[in-house]
């Protein structure tokens, strides 16, 4: 499933270029591939694709936070000395927060239970936003869920959880919303980069066999909110 997210990556990237190519061609606007700090592309996104598929290292947040800092200098947008003085502040950070996430949470922790391909349906959002409202007697057996660019909202409070389900979310420049119903038991693990998931749900059901819905989120510059 992780290599599905970052094939999404990849695959909105030649998208936005293909459109950029449409756009000159028809006068809609300028586009040129080679803009001002157009090979920082090369450091952002392996970045991005590697946080997704092997988690957070100290490495690639650094690398992915100074490849952003290198492209708004190029494009004007925060001055060089800035990005200059900011590079090794960065590198020390990523580390320092690479071993407080290690020590604290514990690398058991990232991932609570992984998602079995099967039922499990994949829903993506990419430069839009999409609504998945289960009805009466549907039946929710997970899921896999991809924002990038967009807004997706997934709504269970109707569905029919007769197990334990996994909810694999990917919040890239974007968000979710997750409706539950009231009768689960939710147990968030979470990996964020400038985002979060925030969790509203209390777990109150105190039902012998009440099935938990798992959710591991992966946030970066997005967040979800569980409802």
């Amino acid at each position: 499933m992780r290599n599905k997210s970052s094939s999404i990556i990849w695959g909105v990237l030649f998208i936005a270029v293909g459109l950029g190519f449409v756009g000159e061609v028809y006068d809609l606007w300028s586009f040129n591939m080679l803009f001002s700090g157009w090979w920082t592309l090369f450091i952002i996104i392996p970045s991005i694709a590697s946080i997704i598929q092997k988690g957070p290292k100290a490495f690639t947040i650094s690398a992915l936070i100074v490849g952003i800092l290198i492209l708004l200098s190029s494009l004007k947008i925060i001055d060089e000395d800035t990005v200059e003085k900011l590079i090794v502040p960065v590198i020390f950070i990523a580390i320092g927060a690479n071993l407080l996430l290690k020590s604290v949470v514990g690398p058991s922790q990232k991932r609570i239970k992984e998602l079995e391909s099967g039922d499990a349906l994949e829903y993506t959002a990419t430069f839009s936003g999409q609504n998945i409202i289960y009805q009466d007697n549907e039946v929710f057996r997970g899921a896999e869920i991809n924002s990038v660019f967009g807004g997706i909202k997934l709504d269970l409070r109707n569905a029919i959880i007769n197990e334990d389900v996994v909810i694999e979310c990917n919040a890239i420049f974007g968000g979710a919303d997750i409706y539950l119903p009231n009768d689960v038991i939710v147990k968030v693990a979470s990996t964020c980069i400038f985002g979060g998931v925030g969790n509203k749900k209390i777990n109150s059901v105190n039902v012998p066999g009440a099935p938990t819905i798992y959710i591991n989120g992966i946030c970066l510059f997005g967040g979800v909110d569980i409802k």
